[in-house]
């Protein structure tokens, strides 16, 4: 199960699962209901308004100048729309930036709990991943180990932050640090930011592209599948200094070439929504993860601290279960009928057991029912 190699992901084969037993699907981070009503209409409006054929490779003008103009208006950076990638899907942006600094005999590090296409893609690169694991409740990034590990070979470091699973943030004091590193050693940092928009709390998200040692060394991967909870329209894209962009562009066109126009239009129509859309599409699913924190509390779950993402993580051994995740996912699956995902499946090999994901972005009566079974669940399980 942890074996991110393997010819299916973690989380297909517990959404397949989920669909062979009926369980309630908390594992893969998708919405049950649709969102964004504006972006399908505006989606509508580009199937006849605008051209179906090829767009330019690097993405529509309009949805460069638009991905540029929202972050100088939500996160105050001064980014250009030359600098804008657009891909198909943020896992695209992510191969084809680890495609243009990874080569063949390089290296590249990455921090632990990850997404599982890191590993494979730095593989299929003809590089090396060197693995670093961050620990529990906290999940601080290791920056002592981190330079330590940093050898003749290496090219380059992937971060993620807002976190998937952890749903923790990387903060502007340690941002600086990872950019003196990176200085230091010329490493390119490509990070991971697909979650920006789903931050909750007053805890602001910081982007290394806000890090002057970081700006020009450093790649920004955003989604609007993430942004918009659209999460089948697959658009992302990459963001960088120049030089870096042109790299990532010769891989781009060998890769996808480029993305559904009518999608693209449609989100540049979006990221020109008012702050205030923004704010009330995050607020929806702050309630919905109040609601599961609230009611898994309650039935006697602790949990850990998150301030982003669609996901919360469950301490098993101080929920009273077994701290073995996979043992207890597959049993809760099977017996509770809820899916879930094992935190252990973030790691190539299983650095942490005890602990497990849950998505959030569900509808009220889904996560209420999903409640009550994992707390019959517990009570019969808890030591």
């Amino acid at each position: 199960m942890a074996n991110p190699t393997a010819s299916t992901t973690i989380f297909e084969r517990m959404s397949a699962l989920a669909r062979e037993t009926g369980a309630i699907n908390l594992g893969q981070g998708f919405p049950d209901r649709e969102h964004a009503p504006e972006l399908l209409e505006a989606a509508r409006r580009a199937l006849v308004d605008h051209s179906n054929q090829y767009p330019p490779m690097r993405g529509l003008a309009e949805l460069r100048r638009a991905v540029a103009d929202y972050y100088v208006r939500t996160q105050q950076l001064a980014v250009d729309e030359a600098e804008v990638i657009v891909t198909s899907g943020a896992t695209e942006a992510i191969a084809a930036a680890i495609l243009a600094f990874v080569k063949p005999g390089t290296e590249a590090i990455v921090f632990q709990p990850a997404y599982d296409a890191y590993r494979p893609l730095i593989e299929r690169a003809g590089g090396t991943a060197k693995l670093l694991n961050l620990s529990p409740p906290d999940w601080s990034l290791p920056l002592d180990e981190f330079e330590a590990a940093i050898g003749p070979n290496t090219r380059a470091v992937l971060l993620n932050t807002p976190n998937n699973p952890t749903g923790t943030l990387v903060g502007r004091e340690t941002l600086e640090r990872i950019g003196a590193i990176c200085e230091r050693h010329d490493l390119v940092l490509i990070c991971d930011e697909v979650w920006e928009g789903m931050v909750f709390g007053d805890r602001p998200h910081v982007s290394p592209l806000a890090i002057p040692s970081l700006r020009n060394r450093a790649v920004k991967i955003g989604s609007a599948g993430k942004i918009f909870s659209l999460t089948g329209w697959k658009v992302g894209w990459a963001v960088a200094a120049p030089p870096l962009a042109d790299a990532i562009a010769a891989q781009h066109q060998f890769l996808t070439f480029t993305t559904a126009t009518p999608l693209q239009w449609a989100v540049a129509d979006g990221l020109l929504l008012p702050d205030e859309w923004h704010a009330a599409h995050r607020a929806q699913y702050a309630v919905s993860r109040d609601r599961l924190v609230q009611g898994l509390a309650d039935a006697g779950f602790v949990l850990l601290p998150a301030d982003a993402t669609w996901f919360v993580t469950i301490d098993l051994a101080a929920s009273g279960l077994p701290a073995d995740d996979e043992l207890v996912a597959e049993r809760l699956i099977r017996e509770a009928g809820v899916a879930s995902v094992p935190v252990s499946a973030f790691y190539t090999e299983a650095f942490e057991r005890g602990y497990l994901r849950l998505c959030f972005a569900k509808q009220d009566d889904t996560l209420d029912e999903a409640i009550r079974r994992m707390a019959v669940f517990r009570t019969a399980v808890a030591r």
